[in-house]
């Protein structure tokens, strides 16, 4: 735990972590000049889809492309969130048009939108007041299988057990 929000460790598939190397990592956007220089060199194929997003255990976002892995953005480190994200042109200034907390190696909870709220804030991004897509990620007690809740129906797709209200999915924290 941060002095910021709840921290998530990374619970995907442990080749995908082996495969961080050093200096491997999402680039950092502090600011309006960090985002500024880092979406000019974007193309027009890569705007039109989501890109892989993390907020660091230091607050700031971190942007990658859509294929990457979450883990890989991290650098391998623990995060306050991630998902995807896009953006679009508004008049003069870039908005975020779409954000999800949709991280299959993180499963974050819906309530760590706090923190990609603050590090889009910083970097002076107009932003939705929450994620436009949550994901409901639950561990099942039974099988410990990760599970995506849809429709509010809390019950394991893997084994028919039911899942917790509550968020589980790091058996660690």
């Amino acid at each position: 735990m941060t002095g910021r929000g709840r921290s998530y460790r990374y619970v995907g598939p442990v080749e995908l972590k082996a495969a961080v190397r050093p200096g491997d990592g999402g680039r950092r956007i502090g600011s309006a000049a960090d985002f500024d220089g880092w979406i000019t060199e974007q193309s027009a194929a890569e705007l039109a889809e989501p890109f892989t997003f993390v907020v660091g255990v230091d607050g700031v976002l971190r942007l990658a492309p859509r294929r990457s892995e979450h883990v890989a953005c991290a650098g391998g480190d623990m995060v306050l969130s991630a998902g995807e994200i896009s953006f679009m042109r508004e008049a003069d200034r870039w908005t975020v048009s779409e954000v999800s907390n949709q991280s299959t190696g993180y499963c974050p909870d819906v309530t760590s939108w706090a923190e990609v709220a603050r590090a889009l804030d910083a970097a002076e991004l107009q932003r939705p007041s929450g994620f436009t897509h949550e994901v409901v990620f639950r561990r099942c007690p039974d099988c410990q299988e990760r599970n995506i809740v849809r429709e509010d129906d809390f019950v394991c797709v893997f084994c028919g057990s039911d899942l917790p209200a509550a968020w589980n999915v790091d058996p660690a924290t």
